[in-house]
């Protein structure tokens, strides 16, 4: 009797695991819980630019002046750092889109439901919960992407920028090794300062790894560890005490947003800037 009634009753648990939970398969593809958040939040955005494209007027008016005064203080934003408006308006479009679909993915881990409601799944002889949703930015999958994207695109705009050539020399300096044979004679410190440079530079593609490790585990980090938080919180007392730390992570959720999109942007500006400058 004593065992039936163990088997009538296991133990359901569920631990915030550091990786995204798989909820659905279409052949090899796997679906996590924190990829359909980040699809929500694509979505939203698609349907709100839609909207507001379609009811667009020349005298705006309700959610129109919200967005147009965003947008405005937002390439303000840009021209402080880049300190050229052609320059900004090439780079605003990434660093916003980047801010925006962050801040909703942060924030849209905090909504009651996500995190909380999903299915039992059996696992080593116990059941296991997992949950439905989960915050895209608490993913160090979905923040390692965004942090590749923005790497990747910054350097693919400063080579479009500047050039190609001067681009690239700018990690493998061979004008400078090129240079010394010609410049020898006149001025012998090259043959200690271009192997400087050359060195330099390769350090620079080291830095470029190191912005994406920079990008995705601070964002994961501070988001993941708030999701902790808010789980340890609820176990210990579920009713009143978890609402101060949620506004606590919805001003952590603004401050990774606007520091993501603000490195996105000192990172465009400064591969669109040649290097001499």
């Amino acid at each position: 009797m004593s065992n039936s009634g163990d088997n009538n009753h296991e133990q359901v648990s569920h631990e915030v695991t550091l990786g995204a939970e798989p909820v659905a398969h279409v052949g090899n593809f796997t679906i996590t819980n924190s990829l359909i958040n980040t699809w929500i939040v694509v979505v939203f955005l698609i349907l709100i630019g839609i909207i507001l494209r379609k009811n667009l007027k020349k005298i705006p008016k309700g959610l129109q002046t919200l967005f147009e005064l965003i947008i405005d203080g937002g390439v303000k934003l840009c021209d402080s750092v880049t300190n050229d408006r052609e320059k900004s308006m090439k780079i605003f479009p990434f660093a916003f889109t980047f801010f925006i679909i962050i801040l909703l993915n942060n924030w849209l881990g905090l909504i009651p439901g996500v995190g909380s409601i999903g299915f039992l799944e059996s696992e080593n002889g116990h059941q296991v919960f997992v949950p439905i949703l989960r915050g895209g930015t608490a993913d160090l999958n979905t923040t390692l992407a965004l942090a590749l994207i923005s790497v990747v695109v910054s350097n693919i705009l400063g080579a479009v920028t500047v050039g190609f050539y001067r681009h690239f020399n700018k990690y493998v300096n061979v004008h400078g090794l090129a240079q010394i044979p010609k410049k020898l004679r006149k001025d012998p410190t090259v043959l200690i300062v271009n192997p400087i440079k050359f060195f330099v530079g390769l350090v620079e593609i080291v830095g470029e790894i190191a912005k994406v490790a920079s990008l995705s585990f601070r964002l994961f980090g501070n988001i993941f560890a708030g999701e902790v938080l808010l789980s340890s919180i609820a176990v210990i007392f579920a009713f009143g005490l978890p609402i101060p730390f949620m506004f606590l992570e919805v001003i952590v959720g603004i401050i990774q947003a606007l520091i993501f999109g603000m490195l996105t942007l000192v990172y465009f500006s400064i591969a669109m800037t040649e290097e001499e400058h």
